[in-house]
This record gives structure tokens, C-alpha cells and sequence, in this order.
């Protein structure tokens, strides 16, 4: 199995979330209504809450279409990428018509900033799994984290997940990014919990820094303080660690080449094991490929809390 001359599709990225899942990239690079802290692509060069086709579904489709049928079948088609998806006008569009063509679920992964507009929560409605995110829990962190484009607001933006969740009846799964000092605080958490209560999530997930973040100052939270802030939420919640996921896509030898690697890798910061797990090759293969890109360089290898992760040198603003 090979993405090999897409320029929208990347993976299947190992994901603590969504198993193995095949990405698809609706926006240039940082391209993004939020200038998160933590964010693992580095600070955004676009943001904006311009809505338009940034990238061209037709073109995404025909590379779905070709890459579906080299099999296997990935858990997930995931529309996320390096920014916010939902700025691209024909995602509804996208999402329908890639239901017409598989039968694998579609989730979008999103920031919720944009929920509060009609449009698009009317676009969302077709998809199978949404996964906002909601990582403060008053304006002033709000502004402080996520550092949103100036025509978002902390009430608007909460108020829209509400309301998305009032329509949406399939799986709604909210991602709470807690930073050490920060958010991962029991005073500061609480204020998440209680707005978290008002969108009723199907389940909250608890996550936290695992790559380089775009700040030095967006630090981790450790696994055990995470699962000490877990009761503070109602409902089913969960820890999202660096656990291993067990299901691996069965590949051919040497099917993936050196483009796979860097269009996953200039869309998600990845360690050897993520590569070898999502990519299913043998560690020792995922080491040797990822050390000739970093030889050739076109990939950095970047240290935060003991693991080393790779990512694609890659111009911000370049189309995916």
C-alpha cells in the first residue's frame, strides 16, 4: 500500500485515538483559526476564519478512490491534516461523496471554533465520528492556549459546541488538551468539566504534550496527574497515553516509499514506532529509512520528554 503521488492523502497515522486511520489534508499547512501553544506543526502562518475550497476535492477523491483500492481497509478516513478543516467551504460535500465511495467510517477531527455557524455544522451532519477539542475553560486561557483569530470568542465558540451536539446524534468524542501549570490545574480544570457537562460529549478524552509543541512552555502532564483530573469530569472519560495500538494494517514489503513517509510526516511529527505500527513496517526499517531522510535533509529529528520524534522540513503556506 503506497500514497505515492497524493498530495492530500497521507498514513495511515498510528493514532492513540482512532487506531489506524488514512488522513486527509483540507488545507494548507498551518492554515488554522487557532495559534495553539502545543500545536505539534509549529505556529500558524494563516490564521484566519476565511471559509473557502483551499484545496480541491475533486482531486482528493480521485486520489481516495486509487488508494482505496490497493487496500487494505484503514479504521478510519480522517479529515484533519496540518489545520482547521472545517475552513474548507465543501468539506459536507467531501464527506458525502467519500460515504458514496467506502463504506470505512469518516471522522473529522476539529477545533470546534467555527460549530457556532450554521453552514457548518450543517456540512458535519454526514460524518460518522466528530472530534472537537475544548482546552480552556474561561476567555483568558482561552486567549492564552489556543490564541484564536481576534473574530473568535470564548462564548461563541463553547456555545457552538452545545449546539453542534444538540443536532449531531451519531459519536461525539471531546479532546481536552491539558498543559503542566497551565490547564492541568484542578481549579482550572473544574471550569473545563463544567462546560464539557453542558455539551454532554459521548466521552472526553484527556490528552496532553507527547511531541515538540510550538511553545517551550507548553509543557506535559504526567499520565498520573491526568488520571487524578479524570473524576472531575462527568460521563465516560478516558486518559489518551502513549499506548500501544495493537491493530497494524498488513502491507506488502516494501510498499511504501520515501514521499509515504514525508507526506505523513510534514502533516504529524511521528517517532520509529509510530512509522513501524501505522506504516507496518519493522522497526529496524522505520529507523533506517527515517536516519537516510534526516541524512538527506529533508527530516529533523526533534527530543521532547525522552522520545525522539521526525518531521518534514516543508515551507509553511505550501500546499498539502
Amino acid at each position: 500500500m503506497t500514497t505515492s503521488g497524493c498530495r492530500y492523502l497521507y498514513g495511515p497515522v498510528r493514532s492513540r485515538r482512532l487506531g489506524c486511520s488514512l488522513g486527509v489534508d483540507l488545507v494548507p499547512l498551518k492554515t488554522c483559526t487557532y495559534d495553539c501553544i502545543y500545536c505539534q506543526l509549529g505556529r500558524t502562518t494563516n490564521k484566519t476564519t476565511e471559509r473557502r475550497e483551499y484545496v480541491p476535492i475533486e482531486q482528493i477523491l480521485v486520489e481516495l478512490d486509487r488508494r482505496l483500492a490497493l487496500g487494505p481497509v484503514p479504521d478510519y478516513v480522517s479529515l484533519a491534516g496540518s489545520g482547521e478543516p472545517t475552513l474548507n467551504t465543501r468539506i459536507g460535500e467531501l464527506i458525502e461523496r467519500i460515504k458514496k465511495l467506502t463504506e470505512i467510517p469518516v471522522a473529522v477531527l476539529t477545533n470546534g471554533s467555527l460549530l457556532w455557524m450554521r453552514q457548518v455544522q450543517d456540512a458535519l451532519m454526514e460524518a460518522d465520528l466528530v472530534l472537537p477539542s475544548l482546552d480552556a475553560g474561561d476567555e483568558r486561557l482561552f486567549r492564552h492556549v489556543n490564541r484564536p483569530h481576534r473574530d473568535i470568542t470564548f462564548d461563541q465558540m463553547t456555545e457552538g459546541l452545545i449546539t453542534f451536539r444538540e443536532r449531531f446524534h451519531k459519536p461525539v468524542w471531546l479532546e481536552v488538551f491539558l498543559l503542566a501549570g497551565i490547564t492541568g490545574i484542578a481549579p482550572e480544570t473544574r471550569k473545563i468539566a463544567a462546560i464539557a457537562d453542558r455539551i454532554r460529549p459521548d466521552r472526553v478524552q484527556l490528552n496532553t504534550v507527547s511531541r515538540p509543541p510550538a511553545e517551550e512552555f507548553a509543557c506535559q502532564v504526567s499520565e498520573d496527574r491526568l488520571k487524578s483530573l479524570a473524576p472531575l469530569f462527568s460521563g465516560k472519560t478516558e486518559v489518551i497515553g502513549e499506548r500501544r495500538v495493537e491493530h497494524t494494517l498488513s502491507l506488502a514489503p516494501n510498499s511504501m516509499n520515501d514521499e509515504d513517509l514525508l507526506a505523513l510526516l510534514s502533516r504529524r511529527p511521528c517517532t520509529a514506532q509510530d512509522i513501524s505500527v501505522g506504516l507496518a513496517l519493522h522497526i529496524n526499517e522505520a529507523t533506517k529509512r527515517l536516519q537516510a531522510l534526516c541524512e538527506r535533509g529533508v527530516v529533523i529529528a526533534l527530543r521532547n520528554n525522552n522520545a525522539v520524534s521526525y518531521a518534514a522540513i516543508r515551507k509553511p503556506g505550501a500546499e498539502p
